[in-house]
């Protein structure tokens, strides 16, 4: 049989020898182009990567240094004080650094003083809000007492990383900034919607939402002013003043949340009970009415 084609069976041996050391060349250096284009591809993604490792590391570096704020307006003492007609005292904001200057009560005023320390998601802070909120807000209306709000942070480590008790915290110090006669709305709104423990917390949109539905003013720079977390140094520095005082620790000698005070007596009872509360302030204010009574002067005998 005659082959008429012009195949490798024509060739001569060397020939096809030749033949194959060429395919075999040029499948090399298709392998080559191949391997090139695939080293490209690798390290365009690494280049990728490590671009955004380089400005994810920057940016955590900008955050670190960022100079510490001032703190908000009318927190001058780490708190807000709120008096008749719940009304804000208004005072400056502190500077960075800047040790905070203590409420002054009015000597004229027989107003018991009423501080307290929370954590907006501190569990017995909500039950002792819950509990006790209706009469401390009725003494602070009728005038017998004012209320001294301090918020803190010491349970980021409960929420997943999201630091939300610094979040709620910041938030709060927001509204004091912005429109402080609704901080206490606002103080028992974050209360009545907490989160619970070892959850993400509420995001920065739904803290807005309470804000928005406890009526709070100036809602779009309260807004911006949540977003960009604007007092996060201030939280910090307020809420490691508030751990290494020593009227605040307990009597293991740590500090915890609620702490509270009325005129500078910390109260020790059970957080959920009402009646306990009521009688401790029935004493301190049976005590100031001892005081006022022994340091007024005696009728001269009528002659």
């Amino acid at each position: 049989m005659t082959n008429d084609g012009t195949g490798d069976g024509q060739l001569s041996k060397n020939e096809r020898r030749a033949a194959a050391r060429e395919k075999a060349k040029a499948l090399r250096e298709l392998h080559k182009k191949k391997d090139r284009r695939s080293r490209l591809v690798l390290q365009g993604g690494l280049i990728l990567v490590s671009l955004a490792i380089v400005a994810t590391v920057t940016l955590v570096i900008i955050n670190s240094i960022r100079p510490p704020a001032s703190g908000p307006l009318n927190m001058a003492s780490d708190g807000v004080l709120i008096g008749a007609n719940f009304e804000v005292e208004r005072t400056p904001s502190l500077e960075a650094g800047e040790e905070p200057i203590a409420s002054t009560p009015d000597p004229e005023s027989e107003a018991l003083e009423i501080q307290i320390w929370v954590d907006y998601h501190c569990p017995v802070c909500a039950i002792f809000e819950e509990t006790n909120n209706k009469q401390i807000e009725t003494l602070v209306e009728q005038g017998a007492a004012t209320l001294e709000i301090h918020p803190v942070a010491i349970l980021d480590r409960a929420s997943l990383g999201s630091r939300y008790s610094s979040r709620s915290m910041n938030a709060a110090g927001c509204v004091a900034n912005y429109s402080p006669d609704d901080l206490l709305a606002f103080n028992t709104a974050l209360f009545a919607n907490q989160p619970e423990e070892q959850t993400a917390g509420l995001d920065d949109e739904q803290l807005i939402g309470i804000a928005e539905e406890a009526g709070v003013g100036q809602l779009a720079r309260v807004g911006d002013c949540i977003e960009e977390d604007r007092f996060e140094s201030w939280t910090a520095a307020v809420t490691e003043r508030a751990v290494n005082n020593p009227d605040l620790l307990n009597e293991q000698g740590q500090f915890g949340t609620p702490a509270v005070l009325v005129n500078g007596v910390r109260y020790t009872g059970a957080p959920n009970d009402a009646t306990a509360f009521a009688q401790f302030i029935a004493e301190a204010d049976g005590a100031v009415f001892s005081e006022q009574s022994s340091s007024s002067p005696s009728p001269s005998p009528a002659p």
